[in-house]
């Protein structure tokens, strides 16, 4: 059994295809959706935890860039440069899955990127911009 975090980005004509249903159902893949922003006629992000046997998500990985949407594996949420980052705290208030908080001890950012969901909501939040987009992860071989 193989767990990966994917981030899969639709072009605006693909937005429509029903693509995690294919993936559980045709690969026996387990999907946990941590971000979606799919909308018709635009370009969509859809980040999710994904398990199952690594033959099956190899498969899957060939049938979702054969449907001309992009796959990722993401290795890395978002990239936190420490020496800019003063502590403030204002990430915190906006990231919506824990992955970042303040040490309780002595108040110091503690950024987990296993648990981000790469929503990017921090990014706008940092006033000292020390929090970077991923360069997109690993396209899937």
């Amino acid at each position: 059994m193989k767990r990966i975090k994917a981030l899969l980005r639709f072009p605006p004509n693909r937005a429509g295809k029903p693509i995690t249903y294919h993936l559980v159902k045709d690969y026996d893949l387990r999907i946990n959706i941590l971000h979606a922003e799919v909308a018709a006629n635009r370009v969509g992000v859809l980040v999710m935890d994904v398990e199952g046997q690594e033959e099956a998500i190899d498969g899957a990985t060939r049938f979702v860039r054969d449907e001309g949407v992009e796959f990722h594996i993401v290795e890395s949420a978002v990239s936190w440069d420490r020496d800019r980052c003063i502590d403030c705290g204002a990430c915190t208030a906006v990231c919506p899955s824990g992955a970042l908080s303040l040490d309780q001890k002595d108040w110091s950012l503690v950024f987990t990127p296993a648990d981000c969901f790469v929503c990017e909501s921090c990014l706008k939040a940092c006033p000292m911009r020390a929090i970077a987009p991923a360069i997109g992860g690993t396209p899937a071989s």
